[in-house]
């Protein structure tokens, strides 16, 4: 048995290019000179014939289409046999409404992600008589598809931003906002699309991992706000940044482990444009910058 993961889409909400946008990645993206992206999802098997992804992102139709693994095998008959939730994000659940053609599958998330579902009448479209809802406690280990075993831990992080109050906390921790750990073959693999800071509990705990996917929304904290686009900074919005001394990369020196991918990239980062140097800094450091078609054996 081989544990596979192959990245469905690496961007944050919005893709690449954005619709309404045009920054310099997104018109470069839509000339064609650099590669676009769709937004964060990546599936996950140990088998090759049953599959998991983690997080429905509205693009979800195409990236399926897109890898032959997830085709289906006969008629109404699916490889995909669950999906997992890390918060409540739009780009996260918005995919689930295209799985509503009365396809079994199992959707595994925290009791309180799952009630943001639930109160929103739309996702009522997912058939009860398919769609199995089982909600999972942090750190509880279960069975996400045959042969991966998976952990939910808590990262910090913030609620959904249609969700958001007058005040609002960017580094709750709690189940609103969750990374997954998955064993399999003896492996270990994080997926970490959200986290607004490193604590030390969650350093020490990839340690020794055969591969994290970690936030890699934002280069710089400001660099929405320097662009002109919003005046949202990355802490704002509870994600890292990658550089600075509060960044992923400075927090990941000295952490072993085999293999650091870079998701979940908004369309501003620079990463996202190859031979920037901005991704070559990332690249020095051992990172991977994820691209949609990306396929790792681990």
């Amino acid at each position: 048995m081989t544990f596979r993961a192959h990245i469905l889409g690496a961007a944050a909400g919005g893709g690449l290019p954005q619709w309404n946008c045009g920054c310099e990645n997104c018109n470069l993206a839509r000339a064609g000179e650099i590669p676009a992206q769709s937004q964060s999802s990546v599936a996950f098997s140990a088998d090759s014939e049953q599959w998991t992804i983690v997080n429905a992102s509205p693009d979800i139709r195409d990236q399926m289409a897109r890898t032959t693994a997830l085709h289906p095998t006969d008629l109404r008959k699916s490889p995909l046999k669950s999906i997992l939730l890390t918060n409540g994000d739009i780009d996260h659940v918005a995919g689930l409404l295209t799985l509503r053609e009365q396809q079994a599958f199992t959707l595994f998330a925290t009791a309180e992600i799952h009630q943001v579902i639930a109160d929103n009448p739309i996702f009522n479209a997912l058939n009860p008589d398919f769609v199995t809802r089982i909600a999972i406690e942090l750190d509880e280990p279960f069975q996400l598809t045959k042969g991966i075993t998976a952990r939910l831990i808590a990262v910090p992080g913030k609620v959904p931003l249609y969700l958001e109050g007058e005040t609002v906390q960017t580094d709750l921790v709690g189940e609103q906002t969750v990374g997954v750990q998955l064993e399999a073959s003896g492996k270990r693999v994080f997926y970490i699309p959200g986290c607004a800071v490193m604590p030390p509990d969650l350093k020490a705990r990839i340690e020794g991992a055969d591969m994290v996917m970690f936030d890699g929304t934002l280069w710089q904290d400001d660099e929405m706000v320097r662009a002109g686009l919003s005046q949202k900074t990355g802490q704002r919005m509870g994600h890292m940044s990658m550089s600075g001394t509060e960044g992923s990369i400075a927090a990941f020196e000295g952490v072993n482990v085999a293999q650091k991918i870079f998701v979940h990239m908004n369309n501003t980062n620079p990463v996202l444009r190859p031979g920037s140097s901005e991704k070559s800094q990332a690249e020095q450091a051992g990172w991977i910058v994820a691209q949609d078609g990306m396929e790792f054996e681990i």
